[in-house]
């Protein structure tokens, strides 16, 4: 829960181990904006909502004006950098991101994570996340002859905006198909894959479809992590179908 805008002791001050980051200033001096143009040169999705969300979770702490608005500290922006990474490339549930603050905080955790101040010019892996490519493009950047991504497309296994672009998800989805490739199974093969995606998705859709009708921004955030997390948890389910399978047919 938010706390009145009393001193917020720097680091070394009080009593107690100091929380996770170390070293970095406690001062809220920042702006709810501040801190989403902080974050979003990584993070281009990152919203008022989500971080409201976030910190209704306890994922952080903030204190309050004496007119009622949020502020961040330096060090509130590296946990919130921290939250958002596991979401993103590790699919972790809130409740064990939290947990894993919280041994952060108390040095039960030994391999915590370097802090790293939120910069303007962001990093290779954030703009990589956002890119977009043309078909020629995505055919040299995955090292394939351009027939394999037009059959990928003419397939619907990858699949375009209405202006001629895929994403950086389609990258991947070629370098796994050209790996296929080489096995004899070509694009028309991978049609029943998608098809079982579409379905996973329509699945999690059903799931947070109560959450987005709601009005709240809270409410939006939630539907967003809760996909996040259903998704991961039916994609792993589908590796475990698949290697079940396989171990059948070595048996």
């Amino acid at each position: 829960m938010p706390t009145s805008a009393a001193h917020v002791p720097e680091p070394g001050e009080g009593d107690g181990p100091e929380p996770w980051p170390q070293g970095i200033s406690r001062r809220a001096t920042m702006r709810i904006s501040d801190v989403l143009r902080a974050l979003r040169t990584e993070f281009p999705h990152v919203s008022h909502s989500k971080l409201r969300f976030l910190e209704e979770q306890g994922l952080i702490e903030t204190v309050r004006t004496p007119a009622g608005y949020r502020q961040y500290s330096p060090a509130d922006v590296e946990r919130l950098r921290y939250v958002l990474v596991e979401q993103r490339d590790h699919y972790l549930p809130l409740k064990v991101i939290k947990d894993r603050l919280a041994a952060l905080d108390t040095g039960t955790e030994t391999e915590a994570p370097v802090p790293r101040l939120a910069t303007a010019d962001g990093d290779a892996g954030a703009a990589s996340a956002r890119r977009r490519y043309t078909v020629e493009a995505l055919a040299a950047a995955g090292g394939v002859d351009r027939s394999l991504v037009d059959g990928l497309v003419e397939a619907g296994v990858l699949r375009p905006t209405t202006g001629g672009q895929l994403d950086a998800h389609a990258l991947d989805v070629v370098v796994l198909a050209a790996g296929l490739a080489e096995h004899g199974i070509e694009p028309r093969h991978l049609r029943t894959l998608r098809t079982a995606a579409d379905r996973h998705v329509s699945l999690v859709q059903q799931v947070v479809a109560p959450w987005r009708s709601q009005q709240t921004a809270s409410a939006r955030a939630h539907a967003d992590t809760l996909a996040t997390e259903i998704g991961e948890l039916c994609a792993r389910l589908h590796t475990v179908f698949v290697r079940q399978g396989v171990d059948d047919l070595t048996r």
